[in-house]
C-alpha cells in the first residue's frame, strides 16, 4: 500500500510560493504543487481563476471568522474537503458545496 504514495512524484509535494493580490494587497502564499493543482481545478469547475477562488474564499473567511490565523493551512483543508466532497459525489459529479455551508451553520 505504501508505494503508492512513497512513488509519488517528487514535484508534487514539492512547495512553491505564489504571489496575489487581495484587494489591493500583494500577498505570498507557499503551497505544495499539488494544492495548486486542486485550488486550480475547484477554481475552474466554479468559473473562477484561481487567484479569484482564492480571494473569494479570503473574503468568506475574514466573514464568517473575523480573522485568518493560518490562511495557508486553510487553502490546504479546503482542499481535502473538496476531494471528500467529490469522493462522495462520484468522481464525474461536482460536489455539492453547498453541504459544507449548512454544516458551519448550524
Amino acid at each position: 500500500m505504501c508505494e503508492i504514495y512513497v512513488k509519488a512524484d517528487p514535484i508534487l509535494y514539492e512547495s512553491r510560493s505564489r504571489s496575489l493580490r487581495i484587494h489591493g494587497a500583494v500577498t505570498k502564499i507557499r503551497l505544495e504543487n499539488l494544492f495548486w493543482d486542486i485550488l486550480a481545478e475547484l477554481a475552474e469547475s466554479d468559473g473562477y481563476t484561481t487567484n479569484q477562488l482564492i480571494a473569494k474564499l479570503y473574503d468568506e473567511l475574514v466573514e464568517y471568522r473575523g480573522e485568518i490565523d493560518n490562511f495557508a493551512s486553510f487553502l490546504r483543508v479546503s482542499c481535502l474537503r473538496y476531494l471528500t466532497l467529490k469522493k462522495g459525489a462520484g468522481a464525474s459529479t461536482k460536489p455539492d458545496l453547498s453541504v459544507v455551508g449548512r454544516a458551519v451553520a448550524g
